[in-house]
This record gives structure tokens, C-alpha cells and sequence, in this order.
């Protein structure tokens, strides 16, 4: 079957999508023979149950896993067993904390301040067109490299300058979905010699290796120079790297955060983990707005009924009220997940609840940018945009499970950065159509990039005006 995925492989998401739902929401994917490929692809809510909640302990990321996200190290992204149980803890202590939730939003803020809103004054004044998926990527990764190393690169600006990093974490994530449809023998040989797509990772490889140490090395001299000014903890105790590096080791058996290696995967699956899915989701959801000029007329009022002209946007309270802004969300992650598809491996034998058989040799595709279109799942009306389906009668939130909405992951694997993501989505959504009118430029041709995030291929091309409110 390769052959015929690689010819569709431009538009492989909607092409898996469209073989789901044709195919009781699972389907076996035969790969060359004697090379391991095979591979079950599904987007059955029953099996997501089945692997990620009710049967956890019989799934895991595998050794293959590990080997096509080798970028990404140690780091809880590829980690199993033991090692992903103290990471998962550590991660959960360190996102709780009340210095780290304060330091996010005062980045958040300064961020939208002095970054977003004068980059989008620019362009509304010139009347310039832009890409306001490169805005959003530049806004995600500034807010996600501060708090995970305490330095700003300050990539969001009017001069919009190159940034090393954010280019290397677009082609890691480019060479990884080839490496899902090409024999292991084969890429490891290109990567090997550095030929093809893998020349891309051999240059992402050591540009994270590069500029990682710099971070690392500037974060050990402040905490030195702190410990011998005497200064107190809170000076310094704020971002991810700081946390790792002062962490009590005695209390974990396999992590080592005295070691350099610990402490680049703790970057580098920080830094994908905050920066691709803000972003993504906030060019795909206002790309939805662009054609559904209703919804914003809703969300403008739902916006001056609960925060008329006020500063309390990053208020969680008022926040958790705007109901119609966060179901318009929900209902963009459904329809373009950031992370088109997750992937596990049984550890022995086992039978699906859709009745399919596998075993250690077979990897298992959730193909959650399928799931959100399944009309077996969503009904027959699943591919509109309709943020009332996320509104109960009453004028509430919808819940859905998690293994039906898997933007988030299932089970003991479900996002830690859940709250944080609507807090930050909702601000900027917020920010954004409360004082601008974003267009999209007329025939600009949107499609999808194969990548592990679901960027559009040529960005979202648009112009921007000031609106003018009345107080």
C-alpha cells in the first residue's frame, strides 16, 4: 500500500480521513514486506478508550518510538515506564507551582503588549499583507522559550528576524512524518550519509545542540551569581530550566537533571510542546472565522457583555464565562488538531473493541485530524463549523470525553498544558477580534504541510484595520 500513500501524501490527513470513514473508523495500512511496517490506523473513540485509558499499562511509545523522535531524547514525549512516570510527576509539580503560574502571565502579557499588538498596529497602518501564521509562531515560541529558559528572543517584532531555533523545530517536524512512511534501514542510511530530508534533521540536530548549550550555560551563571549575591530564590525560580536545574534529585531513581543531555531533551520537548499547538490552533481558528463572519459577530458580543473595555482578560474567572468564544475553539481543535495523529505499540497481544488483532510488531496510528471529521462520531453535519455544539441547552459547556476529543491526549497521558493553552488562546483570541479586523487576501490557497503540526503550507496571508470601538 505505500506506493499509494506516498502519491497522496501532500494531502495524507484528509486522505486517511476519507479511507475512515469508509472503513468503520479502522483500517490495516501494509507496509513492504520484511520491513516492519505495518501499521493500524484508526479513529474508533472505543479503541482510544481501550489503549490510552482501560488498557494503559498494556501500550507504550516503543523502541521505534524513540528511534524516529530521536530528536526529542529522553524528553516525556518518548518516554515509557518508569522514566515517563517521574518526568510526568516533575512536570506536574513544576506547572502547579504559583511562582511558575505567575510568571506565565506576566510573559503572556508583556508579550501581547509589547510584542502582538504594536507588530499588528504596523501592518494595519501600512495597509501591508502578512502572514499571521508566522505572527502566531513568532508569538508562541517568544512566550514558550521564556518560560522554559528565561530568555526572550524577542523574534516577534516589526523587523520579524530570522530565528535559528524556530526554523530547526520545522524541519524536525517535517523529516519526522517522512520517517513514518519510509523503512527504518532507509532513512537511517540518508541520515547516515546526509542526503535527502534527512540533511534537514542532521542541521536541526545541531542548531538545538548549539544553541541549547547557550542557554544552559547563561542559566547555571545566573543561579551561581544569585547563590553568591545572596539573593533569595524567587529571583530566579521561575522558568522550567531553572526548576529542573535546582530539582532534589533523591526524590527521582532515573532522571539526572546535573546532566546536560537531561537538560537539552527538557528544552527541546518543552519548546515543541508550547510553541506548535498555541499557534497552529490560532491560525487554522481564525482562518474559520474569516469564513464565518457570524461567529465573530457572537464573540464580539459574548466579548462586550462580559469584558466591556476592561483589563481583566487574563482573569480566569471572567474567562471561564466567555462560553461561545471557548466552544469556537474547541470546535477549530476538532475540525484541524495541531498534532494530526498520535502513535502507540502494543506490548503483547491483544484485540481492539472494533475487533482487529495486534501485536509487538504492529505500531498503531490515532488519527485524531481524522477523528473530528468522522460523521459516525460527530454526525452528519461533522465537517461545518458550528460552535453551538460545544453549548448545553442551558447556555453551559458541553462536555466531551477525552478519547471522543483527542486534541488533548487520553488517559494518564492527557495534556498537563490544557488550562494554560485556553488561558493563553482565549487572551489573544480576545485581544485580536475586539480591536481588529482581520481578512484573509482574496484567493490565497490554503493546504496543509505533511508535517507532525498541522501548519498550512503557504501560511494565512491577510491584512489587518484598526477597528474603531466606541466607549
Amino acid at each position: 500500500m505505500l506506493p499509494g500513500v506516498l502519491v497522496v501524501f501532500h494531502r495524507i490527513n484528509d486522505y486517511i480521513a476519507e479511507a475512515l470513514e469508509v472503513s468503520n473508523l479502522t483500517f490495516a495500512l501494509k507496509g513492504p514486506w520484511f520491513f516492519g511496517m505495518n501499521m493500524l490506523i484508526t479513529s474508533d473513540p472505543a479503541n482510544i478508550q481501550h489503549v490510552y485509558n482501560s488498557n494503559f499499562s498494556g501500550y507504550d511509545k516503543g523502541p521505534e518510538f524513540k528511534e524516529i523522535f530521536n530528536y526529542l531524547g529522553d524528553g516525556i514525549f518518548s518516554a515509557d515506564s518508569k522514566l515517563w512516570e517521574e518526568l510526568r510527576h516533575s512536570a506536574l509539580v513544576m506547572i502547579s507551582h504559583q511562582g511558575f503560574q505567575s510568571f506565565s502571565l506576566r510573559t503572556f502579557v508583556s508579550k501581547i503588549k509589547y510584542g502582538l499588538v504594536p507588530v499588528l498596529d504596523h501592518f494595519g497602518e501600512t495597509n501591508k499583507v502578512f502572514d499571521l501564521q508566522g505572527v502566531f509562531q513568532r508569538l508562541a515560541f517568544d512566550v514558550t522559550l521564556t518560560l522554559v529558559t528565561g530568555y526572550d528572543s524577542n523574534s516577534l517584532s516589526i523587523e520579524m528576524p530570522e530565528n535559528d531555533y524556530a526554523k530547526a523545530m520545522d524541519d524536525a517536524n517535517e523529516v519526522i512524518v517522512y520517517r513514518h512512511v519510509k523503512p527504518m534501514i532507509l532513512w537511517k542510511l540518508q541520515n547516515w550519509i546526509g542526503v535527502g530530508v534527512e540533511k534537514k534533521m542532521i542541521k536541526a540536530n545541531a542548531t538545538f545542540n548549539r544553541l541549547c548549550a547557550k542557554y544552559i550555560s547563561s542559566k547555571r551563571e545566573v543561579i551561581q551569581s544569585c547563590q553568591h549575591s545572596n539573593i533569595g530564590e524567587e529571583a530566579h525560580d521561575e522558568d522550567i530550566l531553572s526548576f529542573y536545574m535546582k530539582l532534589d534529585t533523591s526524590k527521582y531513581e532515573l532522571m539526572n537533571p546535573k546532566d546536560d543531555k537531561f537538560l537539552k531533551d527538557t528544552i527541546k520537548t518543552f519548546m515543541i510542546a508550547g510553541r506548535d499547538a498555541l499557534a497552529t490552533t490560532l491560525t487554522w481558528f481564525f482562518w474559520l472565522l474569516s469564513k464565518n463572519p457570524k461567529v465573530v459577530t457572537k464573540i464580539r458580543q459574548e466579548i462586550n457583555t462580559i469584558l466591556p473595555r476592561s483589563n481583566k482578560s487574563l482573569d480566569p474567572d471572567m474567562l471561564n464565562k466567555m462560553v461561545y468564544l471557548h466552544g469556537a475553539l474547541c470546535e477549530s481543535l476538532r475540525l484541524y488538531a495541531p498534532v494530526p495523529f498520535e502513535r502507540k505499540s502494543p506490548i503483547k497481544k491483544d484485540v481492539l473493541p472494533s475487533g482487529h488483532k495486534v501485536d509487538a510488531n504492529w505500531k498503531i496510528l490515532f488519527a485524531a485530524y481524522a477523528l473530528g471529521r468522522m460523521r459516525a462520531v460527530w454526525g452528519e453535519d461533522a465537517s461545518e463549523f458550528k460552535p453551538e455544539r460545544w453549548i448545553t441547552e442551558n447556555g453551559g459547556l458541553k462536555h466531551e470525553p477525552s478519547f471522543k476529543f483527542f486534541v488533548f491526549n487520553s488517559g494518564p497521558r492527557n495534556c498537563l498544558g490544557k488550562k494554560l493553552s485556553f488561558l493563553q488562546m482565549k487572551t489573544i483570541a480576545i485581544e485580536i477580534i475586539q480591536n481588529y479586523d482581520i481578512k484573509v487576501v482574496e484567493g490565497h490557497k490554503i493546504e496543509q504541510t505533511p508535517s507532525m503540526v498541522l501548519h498550512m503550507k503557504h501560511g494565512l496571508k491577510v491584512t489587518v484595520a484598526k477597528r474603531c470601538l466606541v466607549s
